[in-house]
Formats: structure tokens, C-alpha cells, sequence
């Protein structure tokens, strides 16, 4: 008899949902395909990259596929402008111009893409970043999901602001300005129905004026990262990787709202994988830590803002692990591939 195995055997012939989800399989992707086909080296990947040539700009791209394109606490118009200049922030970057490109199914009604571009301009208009040019292109039925909007946003950078994914330095205070696992509960509730998008809504905000807070701190403040896709794991694996230290974080500082927790048992999720799009996480120098936590309290988006943890003065490179609530350490692993698909 022969027999057969049930996987498929070449599942590296194909492109999986998993390889746009932001962890293990994304950097595959990219250290494998993507950036030799740049010749670029792998090496440290920034939320937004320095403009050649003029060393205080930067640029950013993303594109958001996010389902439903509506959600409690916002949708995919807000969000496109909200995730584009918090890029840009992460790099000490307040917001100079947007692009806004838009791909459009036939048969999507007038009356949703008119919400959307209203909420998009909005947004845009609140965080007083023009939308400068763009683009439209309409496909046919089935060929997407609805609406995909593609954003590019250059950014000039806060005087000595320059944080960098690389420059978490031994000792670092960690910091996370709020609440962890809103968006993507949010978004995967909403999308299947369960119900908890009563209790709980999108933390999608922009954060360019909480970096403005910390911009006074200049040098001191490391590393700033935005734990979008693959949640705070992602976001402290991908740190800890290129700035070749060991993290540690302590589960019982880590603020996970009760709806959020109530909707990860439900689903067996971890709240640290779960995406957000209104928080961030700041990597200090641990003179300057109790200074970072203040500004970062004294703007509404960071008002609940707390230190999650250090980098470890010594301990495997590369590694973050997490004290649990009773006692014992476990390695935070890098997401491997997508739990919560199209959230983003």
C-alpha cells in the first residue's frame, strides 16, 4: 500500500497567507526573495527608511487589505492615514505629505467608498498632513476584496530623534504607551460576529504627537516600534533580533483589557501576538526612563502608558523572554505566521 502524506509537500512553491502576517515567514519571504531581488543585504528593517540624499526625511509605504472596512473605532480610510504616519513616527518623524492610491472592485457601492475617503480625509485633516497626489485603479469582480488602499507618507525627522530598531542598548527601560490586543480583537470579532465588539473597540490613532512628547529626550531615546502585525511579540522579537540583545517583560505590568483576554481564552490567541494600531513600544536609556514614561502620560495617547520590562544586561541575543504571573520565565517567541488574518 502506499501511503501519502496529508501536508503538501512544497508549501515553499507557493505564497501563503502566513508570509503577510509580519513574523517568521515574512522575513523568510523577504531574506529570500524580496530584498535580493534589490540587492539589498538582510539586515535591520525600519517602519520607515531615511530619504537618500536628505539624511532629516524619511519615507514610508504600506497597504491596507484590512476586512470589514468597517469597525468599531474606525475603518480601512482612517486607518490607512493613521498607519502611515505612526511608521513615520517611529522613526522620530512628524508627518510632511501623504499618497493615497486606491483599488477598487467593481460593485462596491458609492455610498461605503464615499464614507471611506471622507474618513480617510478626516483623519488626514486632524493630523494635518496634506494628501498630495494619488491614484485609482478599478478591477473587476472577484479580482479584490472590495477596496485595498495603498499609502506613502514623508516624514522630517525631530531634530536628535533618531531611533532606530538596531540602538536598544543594554539596561533599556522597555515602555508601552497603552493597552495591547484592541485592534485585532476588534477587527476578527466584527469580521465572524462573536460579539465583543460591543465591549471593545479599534485603538487605531496616530501617534506622531507622543513621539513629538519624547522628542526633547533626543539621544536617549533608543528604539520606537509600532506592535501592528504579529502584536508586541512581533514588535520585541524583531528589536531584540536586530539590536542583538535579550529582553524580558513582566506579564503582570502588561495592560490587556478584560474583553481583550475574555476574546483570546474564547479563541486560544495570546494577547502579545494580537495586533494593535494605536500603542507603541519605546526602548530607553534607563537614566532617562522615568522622564519618558512622564511625557509620554501628559499626551492622551500615551496616558496609560507603563514599563513593561528591560533589555537584560546580558543573556541570549535575539531572545525575549516573559515573567510570568507566577514566577517562572517563558521564551516570547516571533509569530510564525497569520492567526488573524486581514486586520490590516
Amino acid at each position: 500500500m502506499t501511503r501519502t502524506c496529508p501536508t503538501p509537500h512544497h508549501e515553499d512553491d507557493v505564497v501563503l497567507i502566513g508570509h503577510g502576517a509580519g513574523g517568521r515567514l515574512t522575513a523568510e519571504l523577504l531574506d529570500t526573495l524580496v530584498l535580493p531581488a534589490f540587492n539589498r543585504a538582510s539586515g535591520p528593517l525600519e517602519d520607515a527608511a531615511l530619504l537618500p540624499g536628505y539624511r532629516e526625511l524619511v519615507i514610508s509605504t504600506d497597504s491596507f487589505v484590512v476586512s470589514p472596512l468597517f469597525f468599531p473605532g474606525g475603518d480601512i480610510g482612517s486607518l490607512a492615514v493613521h498607519g502611515t504616519v505612526n511608521d513615520l513616527a517611529m522613526r522620530g518623524a512628524r508627518p510632511l505629505a501623504l499618497s493615497v492610491s486606491l483599488i477598487v472592485e467593481e460593485g462596491l457601492p458609492l455610498a461605503e467608498l464615499r464614507s471611506v475617503l471622507g474618513s480617510l480625509g478626516k483623519a488626514a485633516q486632524a493630523v494635518r498632513v496634506p494628501v498630495i497626489t494619488g491614484d485609482t485603479k478599478v478591477v473587476g469582480r472577484g479580482a479584490a476584496d472590495k477596496l485595498f488602499i495603498n499609502t506613502t507618507g514623508i516624514g522630517q525627522r525631530h531634530g536628535s530623534l533618531h531611533p532606530s530598531a538596531a540602538l536598544a542598548r543594554p539596561g533599556d527601560a522597555v515602555l508601552l504607551s497603552g493597552p495591547i490586543g484592541l485592534h485585532g480583537t476588534t477587527v476578527l470579532s466584527t469580521r465572524e460576529g462573536l460579539g465583543f465588539e460591543a465591549d471593545i473597540a479599534s485603538d487605531t490613532r496616530p501617534l506622531h504627537r507622543l513621539v513629538g512628547a519624547l522628542a526633547p529626550l533626543g539621544e536617549h531615546v533608543h528604539t520606537l516600534r509600532d506592535p501592528t502585525r504579529g502584536g508586541l511579540a512581533a514588535a520585541l522579537g524583531e528589536i531584540a533580533r536586530d539590536s542583538s540583545v535579550a529582553v524580558e517583560i513582566d506579564e503582570h505590568t502588561l495592560p490587556v483589557p478584560e474583553a481583550v483576554a475574555a476574546a483570546c481564552d474564547l479563541l486560544g490567541l495570546d494577547p502579545l501576538i494580537v495586533a494593535n494600531e494605536g500603542c507603541l513600544v519605546a526602548f530607553i536609556a534607563p537614566s532617562a526612563a522615568d522622564d519618558a514614561l512622564a511625557a509620554m502620560r501628559s499626551v492622551p495617547e500615551g496616558r496609560d502608558a507603563v514599563r513593561i520590562g528591560d533589555v537584560l544586561p546580558d543573556g541570549p541575543a535575539g531572545r525575549v523572554t516573559l515573567r510570568t504571573l507566577v514566577g517562572a520565565r517563558r521564551v516570547v517567541d516571533m509569530p510564525l505566521g497569520e492567526q488573524l488574518p486581514r486586520i490590516c
